[in-house]
């Protein structure tokens, strides 16, 4: 059995969620999530598997430990994929994403450096802009509201400078196409559109 996309029960699976988060829809709606939800993803990631490498699934109960939201569950499934890749199904539909969500401090320098740098800061530019062009979204963790220190506030490449980390995201609101099998080729074209992205931070800043 091959990957045919998320069937309208996978959708309705986590509307119903978003309106009641509690253990108790999660308990009388657990076989809809297997079937519905988690088994396509599962197909997908062992279809992406031989280009992209091993998916893992994300758990879906979220951590409240340290949060003011003690909703006990995630509105989303999510996956990571060894060689660089992230995909994420809601109620909204499917999305995915490549890159550095988050860098650490060491990281966070050796970025800034590599943008800083004429060559190695255009070569990015390009390759951002090829991403634009095709509506995919450059985003990160967080942005700053003007330039690093150290760094003038008329840097070329300023908006670049200001994110702490860069990530390519594409979100496809749901449609008839989320059920079907080509639901896995709009993410497959993201992932390898962002190949240039990824191998530039791992060259420049992992």
């Amino acid at each position: 059995m091959g990957f045919e996309g998320w069937p309208v029960e996978a959708l309705e699976f986590y509307e119903g969620l978003e309106a009641d988060n509690s253990r108790t829809y999660w308990t009388a709606n657990k076989a809809v999530y297997d079937q519905a939800v988690r088994e396509p993803m599962t197909l997908l990631l062992k279809e992406l598997e031989p280009e992209f490498g091993p998916g893992r699934i994300f758990r879906p109960n979220r951590d409240v430990r340290f949060s003011t939201d003690k909703s006990p569950y995630k509105t989303t499934i999510a996956a990571t994929l060894e060689q660089g890749g992230y995909v994420q199904l809601s109620s909204a539909g499917l999305a995915a994403g490549s890159g550095m969500y988050l860098m650490d401090t060491d990281q966070l320098a050796r970025y800034r450096r590599a943008v800083d740098d004429d060559s190695t800061g255009e070569e990015l530019r390009a390759v951002v802009d090829a991403l634009t062009d095709r509506d995919v979204e450059i985003t990160a963790h967080g942005r700053l509201k003007t330039a690093p220190r150290g760094y003038p506030r008329d840097h070329p490449r300023l908006g670049l400078l200001q994110l702490k980390g860069l990530v390519a995201w594409k979100h496809w609101p749901a449609d008839a196409w989320l059920g079907t099998a080509g639901a896995k080729d709009r993410v497959v074209d993201l992932l390898r559109n962002t190949r240039p992205l990824n191998g530039w931070l791992a060259e420049h800043v992992e």
